[in-house]
């Protein structure tokens, strides 16, 4: 009894020396949150980390009382180490897990990343990880160090990263997990694919020790050619700020005083930006040793009783929805070229305007949509099915419209900051979107704010837009799929919509499936001729309708959704697109092009 006594305790002994007798203790919780966003970080000096990185999955969420964020070596390491990532497979970065590998494609959980890369610190400078986004959550190391963690799946974030990186070889460690839950924005439900992943740029981001965190310039509304700024110092530090426009010979110093210098000057000779002339002029911004070079147009946005005046003449929005999807291969965006070939289509769509819904897109789709002179709607994923009531949800909607303010706030292009999409009428939802509302005029009131609702009431022939949540919004968006989910297409014929909040209205989203390439009577669901026969009938009843100054079909092209499974037809794609998920035009692309053609025409442009 002894000797088996002795030789189990030696059994646990060696056990425990291998590690599996307990296993790793959980590492503390939260990881530190990241720094404030730096402006402009892709222009900024440093070191891509795209390419391949190595990864595994995680269904237990397990790695963490694993700690593979050590990145230990099998080989290298006494006792049992059930990883490897050397070995491991990789995924590019930036990208979606999901449509890389065939076995990822409805993969929900944690993915761990890992990237080995060289690095040699620059004496009198800072270095801050950059990721341009990761859904949802993520959670990141260096060096096995913890370095932070961010929450929501579109939006940008940086850490500091200066104490923890060395001379030569360095290793990042991500764990990226895309679960959705109730508390989260998204929520549990929504008709769109929930790409995991590190979907945009990873950068090592350097600046000097004191350096400039962020900045604003700004037309003013009914102020000739002036325009106001301001200059935010990192720390709240002080320096002498210069603002320099080149082409306008614009050279102007000011002071910093608690972290921030703030400008105002006349610009002679000023070109306003528009969509038939998109002005992008070069700003420099220095702080010693710190310079940022940016791109900004000047134009001003506003509204009269029902009209939206651009640079104070009122226009009509000739618009298209747009999901943040590659243009013909399937996944997430990302990049120039996807932003050019999307974007080009809405071009040659006839448009002036795009709606990026349901979420921030692509920063380099926004800076395309600047160039190419494409006004934009921007929308937080505040989508159905929110928990308005649940604490804590609130400031999560907060935040996220903060993140999306701070990174595009200074393109002209952007008009309207969105605050939900199709929210239910309850006194709940109306407090919460109400302090929504009244938080992103406090952080940029030169925009126009809006939402697009489903809560209009029919009434016999009767549409009336009496969302409460009209009174919050500079204008209205309204979504209406008579001919699809209500009624056959003939019945908008006879429909009036009224307004009683005397304010623009843009038809945010309408239409109805095709598949591309089948064909029937007009009265045939899923035809391109059924879609045709929507398109046909609704933009008329549009037209007559004064205080609808924009419209934008639903949607640009066809996109992957977990909820659409009508086999041969839609087979995991939401078939609403004027263009298939491989590139080909449908019916009723042409309905809405020489429809644009026409309305451009009357307008003069």
């Amino acid at each position: 009894m002894k000797k088996k006594s002795l030789l189990l305790l030696s059994c646990f002994a060696i056990l425990a020396t291998s590690g599996w007798a307990q296993p790793p203790s959980q590492p503390a919780q939260p990881l530190p949150a990241p720094a404030p966003l730096i402006q402009n970080a892709l222009a900024r000096e440093g070191v891509s980390l795209n390419g391949d990185w190595h990864f595994f999955t995680d269904p237990y969420d397990d790695g963490g009382r694993r700690r593979y964020f050590l990145n230990q070596s099998p080989a290298a390491t006494p006792g049992v180490i059930e990883y490897d990532f050397v070995n491991s497979a990789t995924l590019h970065v930036p990208g979606d897990w999901n449509t890389q590998r065939p076995e990822l494609l409805l993969y929900e959980g944690t993915v761990w990343y890992e990237k080995t890369f060289d690095y040699h610190p620059r004496a009198g400078h800072r270095a801050f990880l950059y990721v341009g986004a990761a859904n949802y959550r993520a959670q990141l190391w260096i060096n096995g160090k913890p370095l932070c963690e961010h929450f929501g799946g579109f939006f940008p974030f940086n850490c500091d990263a200066t104490s923890l990186l060395k001379d030569g070889a360095n290793f990042v460690v991500a764990a990226v997990n895309d679960t959705r839950r109730a508390e989260y924005i998204p929520t549990l439900g929504y008709d769109w694919y929930t790409y995991g992943g590190i979907t945009r740029d990873v950068r090592i981001v350097e600046v000097p020790e004191t350096y400039i965190e962020d900045y604003g310039l700004t037309l003013q509304r009914g102020a000739g050619n002036r325009i106001t700024g301001w200059v935010r110092l990192a720390a709240n530090a002080s320096g002498q700020v210069a603002v320099d426009i080149p082409e306008l010979h614009v050279h102007r110093e000011a002071a910093a005083s608690g972290g921030k210098a703030t400008f105002e000057f006349d610009a002679a000779g000023l070109q306003r930006w528009s969509p038939e002339s998109p002005k992008l002029y070069d700003v420099t911004l220095s702080l010693g040793d710190d310079r940022v070079t940016d791109q900004i147009g000047f134009r001003t946005i506003e509204v009269r009783g029902t009209e939206i005046l651009l640079n104070g003449k009122s226009i009509w929005l000739r618009g298209v929805n747009m999901h943040d999807e590659a243009p013909v291969r399937n996944g997430r965006a990302h990049g120039p070229d996807d932003a050019r070939t999307t974007l080009g289509w809405a071009k040659e769509l006839g448009c002036n305007f795009v709606r990026m819904a349901h979420y921030p897109h692509d920063e380099y789709a926004v800076r395309m949509a600047d160039k190419l002179g494409l006004l934009q709607w921007s929308e937080i994923p505040l989508w159905q099915r929110i928990a308005f009531e649940t604490p804590g949800v609130l400031d999560t909607a907060k935040r996220e419209l903060n993140e999306m303010i701070a990174r595009d706030h200074n393109r002209a292009a952007v008009i309207f900051w969105s605050i939900s999409n199709e929210t239910p009428k309850t006194p709940e939802r109306n407090a919460f979107l109400h302090e929504l509302a009244t938080a992103a005029r406090a952080l940029d009131g030169s925009r126009l704010i809006t939402s697009a609702t489903n809560q209009a009431t029919r009434s016999g022939t009767t549409m009336a837009i009496d969302d409460p949540l009209g009174a919050d919004l500079d204008v209205i968006g309204l979504n209406e799929y008579v001919g699809w989910y209500v009624g056959a297409p003939a019945d908008i014929d006879t429909i009036t919509i009224t307004n009683p909040f005397n304010k623009p209205v843009i038809v945010s989203e309408f239409g109805g499936d095709a598949k591309q390439g089948l064909h029937g009577d007009a009265s045939k669901r899923w035809t391109e001729e059924y879609q045709e026969s929507i398109y046909q009938h609704s933009l008329p009843a549009f037209r007559k309708t004064p205080f609808i100054r924009g419209i934008s079909p639903w949607i640009l092209k066809d996109f992957r959704s977990p909820t659409r499974h009508l086999a041969g037809i839609q087979d995991g794609f939401n078939r609403k697109g004027l263009v298939s998920n491989t590139g080909e035009k449908k019916k009723s692309w042409f309905v809405m092009q020489k429809f644009y053609a026409e309305m451009a025409r009357e307008a003069g442009k």
